[in-house]
């Protein structure tokens, strides 16, 4: 990076990270790059994107297909390293820490919802928002009691023993979406979580997710092709030419 580049970007740091404020972001992608190479070509999919997530900022990206919602998310959500910038977590960066340091950040502050549910077959839905609680190491009835909270909240209180193939679509999001907040993330990353629903089960699905979020204070992105959707959200953020704009 060039020493005006290099002072760009401590400029953009600056704004960001105001030291006089109480807390900084919950999330900061500051000039995000990230490319892929196809055999002999090499293709830049987000240049110096840069965004800001505040908590309880529910935030809808959207953006044609291909045009890199999904990688963004997933720099986002620490599961791609990015090829140039830096992501602040809480104010903390995160592209030069280990491998286990990542997973376990991820593991502990970010849920993911996405636009197959992606449910284990053979548990039941409570079973399910349960498992995630256990790996993180909480015992048994205190994973339990919150699974059953969370998915009574969503409306699913008459549905714990069901399996998944027992579920309508619609249950089945809000059982994934349960999961996804079942450890108390603080960053909800949902790509296109309603893209195989009918329109009113999506609205439906759409509203539970929003609702949940802001009711829990986390902050999320929300990837959506639904401009009906969208517009409910605090923000809408597009990318275009690799760079994220507001909508």
């Amino acid at each position: 990076m060039s020493e005006s580049a290099d002072a760009d970007a401590q400029v953009y740091s600056d704004e960001i990270f105001d030291a006089e404020a109480a807390s900084p972001p919950l999330l900061v992608l500051d000039r995000v790059a990230r490319r892929y190479v196809q055999g002999d070509e090499t293709v830049d999919v987000l240049l110096e994107a840069s965004a800001v997530i505040e908590s309880g900022e529910v935030v809808a990206l959207i953006a044609p297909s291909g045009t890199g919602k999904s990688t963004l998310l997933h720099i986002a959500g620490l599961l791609e390293r990015p090829d140039g910038g830096e992501v602040y977590f809480d104010g903390e960066p995160t592209v030069g820490l280990s491998d286990s340091a990542r997973t376990a950040l991820r593991r502990n502050q970010v849920g993911f919802v996405y636009q197959f549910h992606h449910l284990l077959p053979e548990f039941s839905a409570l079973e399910n928002v349960v498992m995630p609680q256990l790996i993180r190491g909480l015992s048994a009835a205190e994973a339990r009691s919150r699974a059953k909270d969370l998915l009574s909240y969503l409306g699913l209180g008459a549905r714990l023993s069901h399996r998944p193939s027992e579920l309508s679509g619609g249950e089945q999001q809000r059982v994934a979406i349960a999961r996804a907040v079942a450890n108390a993330p603080r960053l909800l990353l949902a790509d296109e979580p309603t893209g195989n629903l009918d329109p009113v089960t999506s609205a439906h699905v759409f509203a539970t997710l929003t609702a949940l979020a802001r009711a829990s204070g986390l902050a999320a992105i929300v990837a959506t092709h639904n401009l009906d959707l969208a517009g409910t959200l605090d923000r809408r953020l597009t990318l275009r030419d690799g760079v994220v704009v507001e909508a």
